[in-house]
C-alpha cells in the first residue's frame, strides 16, 4: 500500500522553496525556484513544473496527496493571494498588486486540493508542531525575510480574523511618518526590520556619515543587500554595526506593542535577518523591555527557529494538506 505524502510550499519575495512531507514530518524531497517573474503564467508554469518533477522523484515512496502553500498575503478561508507588493508576478497590468486565485491555478495544472494561508502563519503552524514553540499554546512568530510577516497563535490555534488576514504586524507603525512601504502606508515595520529594510538604512547611514569608512561604500548602494551587511559587521565595520543596532531597536520597541496585544508566552524570530541575531538581540531585548508595560516585564521569552532554513514554513504549509 503507498504511503501517503503531502507538499508545502512557502513563497517567499526572492525564492518559493517545495517540499514533500511524509507522515512524520519529514521533508525528504525538496527544491526551489525564483519568485521574481513579472507574469503570472511564467511563476506558475515554473511553480507546476517543480511540484510535478518533486511527484515524480517521490512516487516510489508514496503519493502526494495534497498541497498547502503558504504565501505573503495569502488568504485561508479563499484560497487567494491577495494585493502582495513584493510578488511582481502578482501585479496587473497598471502596475498594481491584484487578487491572485493562487490555489484554482496550482489545482488546476496539478488535479490536486490545494490550501493557501499565510507564510507566517504556515511558519508558525511549523514552529508549533515540530520546533521551539511545540508545546505552545500562545506565541507570535515574526518572520525577517524580503518583509516582515507574522503569525498569531492564541490558545492553540492561528488567528485568521473575520476575512482571513489578522496578523499583519509588518505593517503597523513603527515610525510614524516614517519611510514610505510598497504597501502604501508610511513608516511599517516592514521598512526597517526586513532585508529591505536593513538596505535602506545602510543607504541612510552611508549618506549621512560621509566621513566614516566603511566596506559598504564599496557597493552599489542600490544592491546592497542584508548578507553584506552581516559579512561587513562580522569583520567590525562600524556602520554595518550600527544598521544592525538601529534594527534591533526599531524591532524591540514593536515587539513590545505585540505583546500587549496577545499576552504570548514568547516571541519566535525566523528568516534569513534571524541569523544575524548576536548583532542585534541585545538591542532589540533592551528596547522591547523599556517599552514593555510592569506585568510583563522580563517575562517574555525571545527565541529563535532551530528549523533548519525555510523547514517551518514548509512542514506548516504541508500541514495544511493532512
Amino acid at each position: 500500500m503507498s504511503k501517503e505524502l503531502v507538499m508545502g510550499i512557502d513563497v517567499g519575495g526572492q525564492s518559493t522553496k517545495l517540499g514533500v512531507v511524509n507522515a512524520e514530518g519529514e521533508i525528504i524531497a525538496q527544491t526551489v525556484i525564483s519568485s521574481l517573474q513579472d507574469k503570472l503564467i511564467d511563476y506558475i508554469t515554473d511553480l507546476t513544473n517543480a511540484i510535478n518533477d518533486l511527484i515524480a522523484k517521490t512516487k516510489d515512496t508514496g503519493e502526494v496527496k495534497g498541497i498547502g502553500i503558504g504565501a505573503p498575503n495569502g488568504n485561508y478561508y479563499n484560497g487567494t493571494v491577495e494585493h502582495a507588493p513584493n510578488l511582481k508576478w502578482s501585479y496587473d497590468n497598471s502596475g498594481n498588486p491584484t487578487v491572485v486565485d493562487l490555489a484554482n491555478l496550482v489545482r488546476s495544472f496539478t488535479n490536486l486540493p490545494v490550501t493557501v494561508t499565510n507564510d507566517a502563519n504556515a511558519a508558525a503552524m511549523g514552529e508549533m508542531a515540530y520546533g521551539v514553540a511545540r508545546g505552545m499554546k500562545n506565541f507570535i512568530m515574526i518572520t525577517l525575510g524580503t518583509g516582515v510577516g507574522s503569525g498569531i497563535v492564541i490558545n492553540g490555534e492561528i488567528v485568521y480574523g473575520h476575512d482571513g488576514f489578522a496578523g499583519e504586524l509588518g505593517h503597523t507603525i513603527a515610525i510614524r511618518d516614517g519611510r514610505q512601504c510598497n504597501c502604501g502606508l508610511k513608516g511599517c515595520l516592514e521598512t526597517y526590520c526586513s532585508a529591505m529594510g536593513v538596505r535602506r538604512t545602510a543607504q541612510k547611514l552611508l549618506m549621512t556619515n560621509p566621513d566614516k569608512p566603511s566596506k559598504l561604500r564599496e557597493l552599489d548602494p542600490e544592491k546592497i543587500s542584508s548578507k553584506d551587511v552581516y559579512d561587513a559587521a562580522e569583520i567590525g565595520d562600524e556602520i554595518a554595526l550600527e544598521i544592525f543596532k538601529t534594527t534591533g531597536e526599531i524591532l524591540g520597541r514593536s515587539l513590545a506593542d505585540f505583546v500587549k496585544f496577545s499576552a504570548p508566552e514568547a516571541i519566535v524570530l525566523f528568516g534569513g535577518l534571524a541569523r544575524a541575531k548576536k548583532y542585534f538581540h541585545e538591542e532589540m531585548v533592551a528596547a522591547m523591555e523599556e517599552n514593555q508595560l510592569s506585568i510583563w516585564k522580563g517575562r517574555i521569552r525571545v527565541l529563535y527557529s532551530a528549523l533548519k532554513d525555510s523547514d517551518a514554513a514548509i512542514l506548516g504549509a504541508s500541514a495544511l494538506a493532512w
